[in-house]
């Protein structure tokens, strides 16, 4: 019959003092977790991971590599489109070239 003392060798080290909680929480103070780092797509403005195709509307680097409208149902990639040619009307507004103050005195 073996003694405690011949388990507790075989099963290997056993700690002489138990650790508190004090000193697990100080141990583990530096682990946390942080915010992802996102930036924001070029074609839907949409936040996304950097160097990762954009689930929205299936862009990278300027190039579709997804064609996110062929899952969707008809009434939903309806609503897309209509979104997608918002944004481009946006877009278009924003890139023309400012008024001069004649221009905006015949209006």
């Amino acid at each position: 019959m073996l003694y405690i003392e011949e388990v507790l060798n075989i099963m290997g080290g056993v700690p002489k003092q138990r650790k508190t909680k004090s000193r697990r929480n100080q141990r583990r103070m530096h682990i946390w977790a942080r915010a992802p780092v996102l930036a924001k797509c070029p074609k839907c403005g949409k936040p996304v991971f950097p160097h990762t195709v954009c689930p929205n509307c299936g862009y990278y680097k300027g190039v579709e590599v997804i064609d996110v409208l062929k899952k969707l149902t008809k009434k939903e990639r309806k609503k897309r489109e209509k979104e997608m040619k918002a944004k481009e009307k946006r877009e278009s507004l924003k890139k023309e070239k400012p008024l001069t103050w004649e221009e905006l005195s015949k209006k």
